[in-house]
């Protein structure tokens, strides 16, 4: 993964920074390719994963739509080449200003997420004097059998709609004559690993785009979300996703309408694998039962381990001592600031470089000042050379 002439670029950056391999990120956005968009789909890469503009460009290039979560990322979707009619947006809290820009701009689809959401962009498209294309944010109640703090289809969830609300918002669509009901969207879950869960969303969306339908609604949209995992375990030995199974499953058990496409928002699947924080041992601290890595790193650069409790493969890129038990740990004044605990590494010493693994999603996006730390640089592969 680090080849020595990378290793020895990283001597000469200051650390802590973000690393990300394009060329992981091209292979991998070249298998979704070959399974997913060559089977027609349209696959819209969710922005709140990485928005990076020199990694959402390269993503542009490769024919992926996007899926954003609020007005900044709309505006840095389009400012990265994204068509407007590539662009979902979706959350259960857009505020009138978001809804604007999404309305001025005139983007493929709003996702829908409450009764109440639908009456104010009605409300705000009639004043613009337009319409805007909705598809209905579904709750199918489905466990997705991840973090609870990532599961997001179940009905004690914040998101989407409840099945038993669906005939009164169907009732209540007639009388608002700005929207146009073009789909309907579901998400379930993220860092989602095993396959069964898809089956189970595909047998609820079969059922409702057939009931929907029934009530004489023509959907043309049929978007499933996204949530497929990555492997934190072992990001050398599988860097892609199994995208061949993945989209199968979907081909085998959703069943579309000749008037229907199937659209998906991949975020983490798409670059989780492409991203590392490499950072530098600061301190190392022998006790009577536990050994200390104090990195220059902390949870301010990557939050995930403190917030979801997530391992990070950790790789010492600049020693090939025995290993050693150390709880790799960052500097910030909170307990919780600890990337890995008792994990066995190569002995560490003061300077060596560290990568930590898989940060392409969810590591820079959620980076933040507490304890008013400097921001930190991010570097690509063919900044190197």
């Amino acid at each position: 993964m680090f080849p020595n002439q990378v290793v020895d670029s990283f001597r000469g950056l200051k650390t802590p920074f973000y690393y990300y391999d394009l060329d992981v990120l091209k292979s991998t956005l070249s298998e979704i390719k070959k399974h997913g968009l060559k089977r027609g789909y349209h696959i819209h890469y969710a922005l709140k994963a990485n928005h990076q503009l020199h990694v959402l460009e390269i993503i542009k290039e490769a024919g992926l739509g996007a899926d954003c979560v609020s007005g900044g990322e709309i505006n840095r979707a389009l400012e990265a080449g994204f068509e407007a009619s590539q662009i979902a947006f979706a959350g259960v809290g857009k505020s009138d200003d978001e809804i604007l820009v999404a309305l001025e701009n005139d983007i493929f689809c709003f996702n829908c997420e409450s009764p109440q959401e639908l009456e104010v962009i009605n409300s705000l498209a009639g004043k613009m004097g337009t319409k805007a294309r909705i598809a209905l944010r579904l709750n199918p109640n489905v466990n997705a059998d991840t973090h609870h703090y990532i599961t997001t289809g179940l009905n004690e969830n914040k998101f989407g709609i409840n099945e038993e609300d669906l005939d009164s918002v169907l009732n209540q669509l007639p009388e608002l004559s700005n929207l146009e009901l073009i789909g309907i969207h579901f998400h379930i879950g993220s860092q989602i690993e095993k396959l069964t869960p898809f089956e189970q969303l595909c047998e609820k969306a079969n059922q409702l785009n057939n009931y929907i339908e029934s009530k004489g609604y023509e959907l043309t949209v049929i978007n499933v979300g996204g949530g497929f995992g990555i492997n934190y375990h072992h990001p050398n030995e599988n860097s892609i996703p199994d995208f061949d199974g993945f989209f199968e499953l979907f081909d085998q058990h959703i069943n579309l309408k000749p008037h229907q496409k199937l659209h998906f928002e991949l975020g983490r699947s798409v670059i989780g694998q492409s991203g590392s924080l490499i950072t530098k041992v600061l301190y190392t601290k022998e006790g009577r039962t536990k050994n200390f890595a104090v990195v220059d790193a902390g949870m301010t650069e990557l939050i995930r381990p403190a917030l979801y409790q997530a391992l990070h493969q950790i790789d010492v890129l600049t020693s090939e001592l025995p290993p050693k038990k150390y709880d790799v740990v960052g500097p910030i004044c909170e307990s919780s600031d600890t990337f890995r605990k008792d994990i066995e590494i190569p002995e560490v010493r003061r300077g060596d470089i560290v990568a930590i693994r898989s940060c392409g999603a969810y590591g820079e996006v959620m980076k933040s000042t507490y304890n008013l730390r400097p921001q930190i640089a991010s570097v690509f592969s063919d900044d190197l050379g």
